[in-house]
């Protein structure tokens, strides 16, 4: 696996609103700041001229374009309109500390999440309702056929039962014969 290197990326932000990368040294567009950021790259944008801090509004960019490309909404309107009301409040710090805590809580247990929800989902879709549905019928359609060593088991009985049967007859024949015989010898 490569290792991410750490150093700080700048890229600067022109008046012509093209944003440069000083570590590449090329021109990049918010694709590829979106691609550093799902690659966990630690980069700033400053502004060119008064060397501002611009990142935040580059991400708030970067977030405005991804709600309206039909990526689904992350933010939905009353969440848009909580947040503007916290802007000012006394909360407002509370609230930054908050949802900072709570995106990072969600981050550690995104894989267990990931599998609450898959087995909502699943207990949720018809097919797999139905394939558990007849899963269990075949379960207890199971417990009343005999297993293969109870088969085996019943096939050697009723072939012993046979068995048995057959050299009763022959005793019991072998029985009349003596009996004839006697009587004949007589």
């Amino acid at each position: 696996m490569k290792e991410r290197d750490n150093t700080l990326r700048i890229l600067r932000k022109y008046t012509n609103r093209r944003l440069y990368d000083t570590s590449r040294s090329c021109y990049v567009t918010l694709e590829d700041v979106k691609e550093l950021v799902l690659s966990s790259e630690v980069f700033q944008v400053l502004d060119s001229k008064t060397g501002n801090d611009l990142t935040r509004n580059i991400l708030l960019q970067i977030i405005s374009e991804q709600e309206g490309d039909g990526h689904g909404t992350l933010l939905t309107n009353q969440v848009l309109q909580q947040l503007i009301r916290f802007y000012g409040d006394s909360m407002q710090g509370m609230m930054s500390q908050y949802l900072e805590q709570s995106i990072a809580s969600f981050l550690e247990h995104q894989d267990r999440i990931k599998e609450q929800m898959q087995t909502m989902m699943g207990v949720a879709n018809p097919l797999t309702m139905m394939n558990s549905f007849t899963d269990r019928n075949m379960a207890v359609w199971k417990m009343f056929q005999p297993t293969a060593t109870e088969a085996e088991a019943a096939k050697e009985a009723e072939a012993a039962t046979e068995a048995a049967k057959k050299a009763d007859v022959e005793v019991s024949d072998s029985s009349k014969l003596k009996s004839t015989k006697k009587t004949a010898d007589k």
